[in-house]
């Protein structure tokens, strides 16, 4: 039966999003995560894994833009990397040094194996940094080697699904900018994501919002949420965590999911 993967993207982005994404995943409001591995309450947070369900889909989210790296990059001027916008710019000139990106994605991997003692059930990364030219294949050799039976994300959608979505113009630009990144991860052996949703503009109703996203879903139809609490400096997106933790606590997902034909939480 299709499936749908309700996933709380930046695990361990701080210990209150961390404690957030754990509840909701116990209660079975979530059956995956995505974890930031190079943040420094990596570790502590990775303990609070351990105990969630065995259907919970915990996976690698590469942060490749925006944040502080394991590795030394000339990339990360100032001690961060750069943006996406920025990011993208670069790798469509060719001016990323991919030797520089694999050794970090491999970092970030090592660093998910020494926390949680196995590979990630799946990769993906902060802002999808992951689908853009000449990064997107460092990072699927690195899962092919480390993670066979992961799958990669990819926000690629049917044309009439990217038009049921809220955000619309996000949504295509998105699917267009992870284009053929399905059929190259089957090259490597990879599993994807069929059908993907999540977009917003992190304010409004997001319960009133949510029915959107399963929208002519996909097979394995992959919906990114970003419940939180607290507020980490440089946050952008605190008020929106919150919001959103409120709501998929009192969702009826698993009956929405069935509504459309999708089996949830497993």
């Amino acid at each position: 039966m299709p499936r749908l993967i309700l996933c709380a993207d930046d695990y361990a982005f701080s210990s209150d999003v961390s404690r957030t994404i754990t509840g909701l995943a116990t209660g079975g409001k979530l059956n995956a995560t995505g974890c930031m591995t190079a943040q420094p309450n990596w570790p502590e947070d990775a303990r609070r894994l351990r105990d969630l369900p065995d259907h919970v889909e915990v996976g690698l989210h590469l942060t490749l833009t925006l944040e502080r790296p394991l590795t030394a990059m000339r990339l990360a001027r100032g001690g961060e990397l750069p943006g996406i916008d920025a990011l993208r710019r670069l790798a469509a000139a060719g001016r990323v040094d991919l030797a520089e990106i694999a050794a970090e994605v491999r970092a970030q991997f090592d660093r998910f194996a020494h926390g949680l003692g196995r590979a990630p059930a799946f990769v993906d990364a902060h802002q999808h940094a992951h689908a853009l030219p000449g990064l997107r294949e460092v990072v699927l050799v690195e899962t092919a080697r480390q993670a066979p039976r992961a799958w990669m994300r990819t926000c690629e959608d049917a044309p009439l699904a990217l038009l049921s979505r809220p955000y619309r113009g996000k949504a295509v630009a998105s699917a267009l900018g992870s284009r053929g990144l399905a059929a190259a991860a089957m090259r490597h052996g990879l599993a994807t994501n069929s059908g993907f949703a999540g977009h917003y503009g992190f304010s409004g109703d997001y319960a009133a919002l949510f029915p959107r996203f399963l929208a002519r879903p996909g097979r394995d139809h992959l919906v990114m949420c970003h419940p939180g609490a607290g507020a980490r400096p440089g946050d952008a997106i605190a008020a929106a965590r919150t919001a959103e933790a409120a709501s998929l606590a009192l969702l009826p997902i698993s009956d929405l999911a069935a509504a459309v034909g999708l089996a949830f939480p497993g």
